[in-house]
């Protein structure tokens, strides 16, 4: 203590730690060093890269903790793929443990399980299927069934550490697993038995916006989604998290501090346990944890260390999650929106929530741009205003339906269709828009678009404005981006005279009417995508080898007016319409050619 005047006391300085405290570029740069890690995988030596860890943090040196993190990745990376050496053949009879919830297939069911701390992909069909059906995650079955290697070339199983396969022939239930998995099963099967008095397809869509299941949405719905750029939310995303914690909160703010990071940290991982710990939810649940601890320290950490931070953590305790496209896809938003959505927003005229919503929607569009586009060929262009219009209703689904499907699960019969009529509004709104944003011929921005579309961006957000030069760069590139935009619409606006849109599915357009032949097998969700991407705005004529099943006539007139249809199994038969002339003669052979005008 240092007396330098009378009554005046001035205390010594504090002692300043050794080293550089980790900066929010530095965190940055341990995820980077991370991911790489996890994604190389060398055998380096575990115990010398922890070393270096540790002593990087005890004598806070940044540059040692990156490379120290980047070699731990790789130890811990190369010992995760060591373990997913494949199942040797053989039979199998002994219990099983769901790790995901089973999905319904074409002749049977799928579901991921643990058979001895390693996962197999299990198979089942007929009586074994319908047992597999009633089953949810963490629930625990007997079967009986023969175990085989995984098939070779499957780069999806990695991310899910599946070692082999198991089909089985009998299965039969155990118990319900443990106790947080039965408790999460107990508030699912409660949500599901609310969302009775919602119908079909808004049922499937409540439990993707609520809970991130997707099983059950049929292929035009999801096709809905996917070409209005609003796939993301068919599943359970940091967004999801939020509205939780906002739900929450009357109760947290009244608790004290300690009290209030228990109940919090519990909040996040009870809804990490009901919507199953899918990669984006762990990722959100991650962040959410590290910001109430910092928080809770009286030290608020930026979204970008958050974000960094969460990353680099989740990929040294599970390296694999690093192949997880669903994993890459939620970092890749969550960096473009904590880099550039402020950015963006500043430079958008107009008022504030206007602005700040559209610099969210660019900023993450962009971040997952080079994850999206080498995986699914294009971003559509339709993206950032069906998101504008439908996100801010989305998240009153969470809001709402959460809540809501609890009174309705408890009450049921018409308390529970009273209180889900907001509901199912909300989500008639947000499927029409996917729905009319799939339909709109405005295309999708590939590879080179989404280049030229980045670079005018850019330069229109950090290019100053004092200068008359900056300006004319920025009206520039801002003219470039608007080119760019209407660059596909323009394209499909001539579009070739046939267009095999998916395996089985031939389009045929002339003199404005457009033709569609389907032959032989047929995937619908592949039919409907080429459908999309070929900008068709209707169909005149629908040329069948025999009688449409049932899903795809659905799929059809779900987004387009089916004018006729020609069965061909019954014999030759021909149509006209326009300047086209469709005939199928007796062998069922089918000619598009073109007719009398």
């Amino acid at each position: 203590m240092i007396v330098s005047a009378p009554g005046r006391v001035v205390l010594p300085p504090a002692p300043t730690a050794r080293g550089h405290p980790l900066t929010d570029r530095g965190a940055v740069l341990v995820a980077i060093s991370v991911a790489i890690g996890a994604w190389a995988h060398r055998a380096v030596p575990l115990a010398p890269a922890a070393a270096l860890v540790a002593f990087a943090l005890a004598l806070r040196r940044p540059a040692a903790l990156v490379l120290g993190a980047g070699l731990l990745a790789s130890a811990l990376g190369a010992r995760a793929v060591a373990g997913l050496g494949p199942v040797a053949p053989g039979p199998y009879a002994g219990p099983v443990t769901l790790v995901a919830d089973p999905e319904p297939m074409a002749f049977g069911a799928r579901v991921d399980v643990r058979v001895g701390g390693r996962h197999l992909e299990l198979w089942a069909a007929g009586g074994a299927a319908g047992a597999l059906d009633r089953a949810l995650s963490g629930e625990r079955l007997w079967v009986d069934g023969r175990m085989r290697p995984p098939p070779p070339r499957s780069p999806w199983l990695v991310p899910r550490h599946v070692v082999g396969r198991l089909d089985v022939s009998r299965a039969e239930p155990i118990d319900g697993g443990a106790a947080p998995w039965r408790a999460a099963n107990r508030f699912r099967r409660l949500l599901a038995h609310g969302a009775e008095a919602i119908p079909e397809p808004a049922r499937s869509l409540y439990s993707g916006f609520v809970l991130g299941d997707g099983r059950g949405q049929p292929p035009e719905i999801v096709d809905d989604f996917r070409g209005a750029g609003l796939s993301h939310l068919l599943v359970v995303s940091g967004e999801n998290v939020a509205f939780v914690l906002t739900l929450a909160s009357p109760l947290t703010r009244r608790l004290r501090l300690s009290w209030r990071w228990v109940v919090t940290v519990g909040v996040i991982v009870g809804f990490g346990v009901v919507t199953r710990f899918e990669p984006s939810v762990l990722r959100a649940c991650a962040m959410a944890t590290l910001a109430a601890s910092a928080s809770w320290s009286g030290r608020p950490a930026s979204t970008v260390r958050l974000l960094a931070l969460a990353t680099a953590g989740l990929l040294l305790i599970d390296p694999l999650l690093v192949d997880s496209v669903g994993f890459q896809l939620s970092v890749a938003a969550s960096a473009g929106i904590a880099i550039g959505a402020h950015r963006i927003a500043r430079h958008v005229p107009g008022p504030a929530s206007v602005a700040e919503a559209l610099g969210v929607t660019l900023a993450a569009q962009l971040g997952v741009a080079p994850v999206l586009l080498p995986r699914f060929g294009g971003l559509p262009v339709v993206s950032v205003a069906a998101n504008l219009v439908a996100v801010p209703v989305a998240g009153l689904v969470t809001t709402w339906g959460l809540p809501a499907g609890v009174v309705a699960g408890l009450a049921g019969g018409r308390v529970a269709a009273l209180v889900h009529i907001p509901t199912r509004v909300l989500l008639w709104w947000v499927a029409g828009v996917a729905r009319w944003s799939a339909w709109l011929p405005l295309g999708e921005l590939h590879v080179r678009g989404v280049l030229v579309l980045g670079a005018s961006a850019t330069l229109v957000a950090w290019s100053g404005v004092h200068r008359p030069t900056w300006r004319t760069l920025r009206a520039g590139a801002a003219i470039v981006a608007v080119g760019c935009v209407l660059a596909p619409a323009l394209a499909l606006r001539n579009p070739p005279p046939h267009v095999a849109v998916a395996e089985g599915a031939d389009l045929y357009r002339a003199g404005g009417a457009t033709v569609l032949v389907l032959e032989g097998r047929l995937r619908t969700a592949d039919m409907l995508e080429g459908l999309r991407l070929a900008g068709t705005r209707r169909l005149d004529i629908v040329v069948a080898g025999g009688p449409l099943s049932p899903e795809v006539d659905r799929a059809l007139r779900h987004r387009w007016s089916v004018g006729r249809t020609l069965v061909t199994a019954d014999g030759a038969t021909s149509g006209t319409i326009g300047t086209l002339e469709v005939v199928v003669d007796a062998n069922g052979e089918v000619t598009v050619r073109a007719g009398p005008t």
